[in-house]
């Protein structure tokens, strides 16, 4: 597509993200099926994985920081008894060991990890140490220290637990589980697969990973590539989503026009009566009647800007 046929377009797809494909390459395709001149995406989902990928276009890309911010679900699967120097069926084996525990165990294990929990960052992520990223030294064949990293695991939850195709009880994979994880952003699916199977004692890595939810987003409204190649261009504009979708989460404010002329300029506003949320410091998303100008933080009643909308979009 050439650099005439480009729109300014502003808002948001959830894109159902298929296996095989970067983020970045996702986006990339998305982008040019709608002819869009600027787009960003709201969280990173490695190749491996599939599921919810919130894009952003044109005013709709400063709110996509909002997405990585966010609580986020994912369902995935776990392969006991074989670990990976990835964490993951993209590495190559490191130890077998045998698998010798039952389903009560499991649920115990997995109790374990819900609440506030320390996790050191794989070698294979896009972390930097002295400006390069971990997984540079992972290649390598390399590692470097990783300080541990403060997460919380909401809830942790068993599916199920099988028996793969042709594995003999006992033996390494012998045991795979999908679990559904509910935690705060910067949480490694990887590493908490990774040390269940060490906890159990038998060591584990991921096989597949599927985000479901992310805040308020559900995967239950996103599209697959394949129905966004399939529709004719107008269709695909028409799914596009406001820009106010990946900030929904946050409370509204409605300002009056000279109010919001002046939140605009970047003032800070000390409001004659203080609205919703309660007079404490909170983060708000702010209207000029029904069109969104901005998100910015309520404190007392002086509400100051965060980020704002161009007012010719």
């Amino acid at each position: 597509m050439n650099r005439q046929a480009l729109q300014d377009i502003h808002g948001v797809v959830l894109l159902d993200k298929p296996p095989g494909w970067g983020s970045t390459d996702a986006l990339s395709r998305v982008k040019r099926l709608l002819g869009a001149r600027k787009a960003g995406h709201g969280g990173t989902l490695d190749p491996m994985a599939t599921g919810l990928l919130p894009l952003a276009f044109g005013q709709a890309t400063r709110f996509s920081h909002e997405s990585l911010e966010a609580q986020k679900t994912y369902s995935a699967r776990v392969l006991f008894g074989i670990t990976t120097d990835s964490g993951d069926a993209d590495g190559k084996p490191l130890a077998h060991h045998p698998v010798a525990f039952d389903e009560p165990a499991l649920r115990v294990a997995l109790q374990a990890f819900v609440g506030e929990i320390d996790q050191v960052p794989p070698m294979f992520s896009a972390l930097k140490r002295d400006g390069k990223p971990l997984y540079e030294y992972a290649r390598a064949g390399e590692t470097v220290e990783r300080a541990p990293r403060r997460v919380t695991i909401e809830s942790l939850e068993l599916i199920s637990l099988s028996v793969p195709e042709g594995a003999r009880a006992g033996e390494p994979g012998s045991l795979q589980a999908w679990i559904r994880v509910c935690c705060s952003k910067g949480t490694y699916i990887r590493t908490l697969a990774e040390d269940v199977g060490a906890r159990l004692g038998c060591g584990a890595h991921l096989t597949a990973l599927r985000r479901e939810r992310i805040g308020s987003l559900s995967i239950d409204d996103s599209l697959t590539l394949e129905q966004i190649e399939a529709m004719a261009p107008e269709a695909r504009l028409q799914c596009l989503r406001p820009a106010d979708s990946l900030i929904a989460a946050l409370p509204p404010m409605v300002l009056d026009e000279p109010h919001a002329r002046r939140f605009l300029h970047g003032q800070r506003l000390r409001l004659a009566a203080p609205q919703e949320p309660p007079p404490k410091v909170a983060r708000v998303r702010v209207y000029a009647g029904a069109q969104l100008i901005g998100t910015g933080t309520l404190d007392d009643g002086l509400l100051a800007p965060i980020r704002l909308v161009s007012q010719d979009p």
